[in-house]
């Protein structure tokens, strides 16, 4: 038995060294060259090519969309199967290998199952499946197609964002910067392949039907414009670097003729919860007025205990870090909090504590800022109950539409 046990140690030793060896000697090949991101990655049966969903294409604005990309595993040659306007996400290739199933959308058009021929063709070639499955009366029509925006933060960096333009009427109107939570996340030109995000990009809409300016950003810390954006300096708990390109979003719809610069909101949830109360804390004067749905309050309660552990992996400095983490959190600056707030949390939240909630609820009532609060009772991070979901989307439209004074036919 011990001749056995060995011989199976010493061919397994031996397997392993001739895959380091092949590893070695092998050449690395790029299959997609270019400056865009491979997400949904996956194989055909036959191992022939790798199907994948990039933000490319052949229009301009394509890094603000999704597109399904095929290109074999032995050659550099990438195609865009899906190219347009439109943004389509989760390929895969059927076991047959004559189809290419995937979700696809479009700006006004929610997600749904389409199928494709796998050696391409024209777009017409595409069948999108249960659309009957859509509510007649789904407002199609009525929805914005948002617009790709491109402008600077101060340090320089171009910051992208999709702008809903209410329309109709000649007098200014409020304007409401959306931050998205992760941070690693891109919104995109439509409907989004997250349901969470899905859900941020249906609020948009039916805030720009009720007359708002409507900016989301994709402030650095998140995917879709490289490694240096996604991966930069003081940023998060390390100085919050990413909330200058929230602020020179909303000095950015200051600019806009159709926008009233005394009256711009703010909301997001989880990071972007985060990022709105810090906008409040921060520059009262330039936001009048925000919704912070679960977000991070005192980054020192979330991450001191680590930071304090005899841990091998921890900074060199502690307390530096402890007070970078300070500064960084909205409770560091409640002595600039002017502007209202609504707060939204559920109270079985596993992402986000509850008492981050609950702790800056008695910050605000100390310093006389006024406020709302809205507890979700018995559910999650992601509001797991539909009704949940369209309690606080309606909450979040008569928050503002109150505090903006945006009643309709009021203006």
């Amino acid at each position: 038995m011990q001749m056995l046990v060995d011989h199976r140690c010493m061919r397994r030793a031996v397997v392993l060294l001739l895959v380091a060896v092949i590893v070695a000697t092998a050449s690395l090949l790029l299959l997609t060259p270019g400056n865009y991101m491979a997400e949904y990655i996956s194989i055909s049966n036959d191992r022939r090519y790798l199907v994948f969903a990039g933000n490319t294409g052949t229009d301009a604005d394509d890094i603000d969309r999704r597109h399904i990309v095929k290109v074999p595993v032995d050659r550099a040659e990438p195609v865009v199967m899906t190219p347009g306007k439109g943004l389509e996400w989760t390929p895969f290739v059927t076991g047959d290998g004559k189809y290419i199933a995937f979700i696809g959308a479009t700006a006004q058009r929610p997600p749904l199952p389409t199928v494709m021929p796998a050696t391409g063709g024209k777009p017409s070639k595409a069948k999108t499946l249960a659309e009957d499955r859509l509510p007649r009366n789904f407002p199609t029509a009525q929805l914005v197609v948002p617009k790709k925006v491109v402008y600077k933060a101060p340090d320089g960096v171009d910051v992208h964002g999709q702008l809903f333009e209410a329309t109709g009427g000649a007098a200014k109107k409020p304007a409401i910067v959306y931050v998205h939570g992760g941070p690693p996340r891109q919104m995109l030109l439509g409907w989004h392949y997250s349901d969470y995000y899905t859900n941020a990009y249906a609020l948009n809409q039916y805030l720009a039907s009720r007359g708002y300016t409507v900016l989301s950003i994709n402030y650095r810390l998140g995917i879709g414009y490289g490694y240096d954006f996604h991966r930069p300096l003081n940023a998060g708990v390390q100085g919050a670097s990413e909330y200058q390109d929230v602020k020179a979003g909303a000095e950015y719809l200051q600019r806009l003729g159709q926008v009233d610069a005394k009256r711009i909101g703010i909301y997001g949830g989880s990071y972007g919860g985060f990022l709105t109360a810090l906008a409040l804390a921060r520059d009262s004067k330039l936001f009048a007025a925000g919704v912070d749905i679960h977000g991070v309050h005192n980054w020192t309660a979330e991450r001191a205990t680590s930071l304090l552990e005899n841990r091998y992996e921890k900074p060199p400095d502690v307390q530096r870090a402890l007070d970078a983490a300070w500064q960084s959190s909205p409770v560091s600056a409640i002595e600039t909090w002017k502007s209202p707030v609504l707060l939204i949390h559920g109270d079985d939240d596993r992402n986000v504590r509850f008492s981050q909630t609950t702790d800056l609820v008695r910050r605000l009532e100390k310093a006389g800022v006024a406020y709302e609060e809205l507890v979700i009772p018995d559910d999650t991070h992601h509001f797991m109950r539909h009704a949940n979901l369209v309690r606080v989307d309606s909450a979040v439209a008569a928050f503002f539409d109150r505090v903006f004074g945006m009643n309709r036919g009021s203006e």
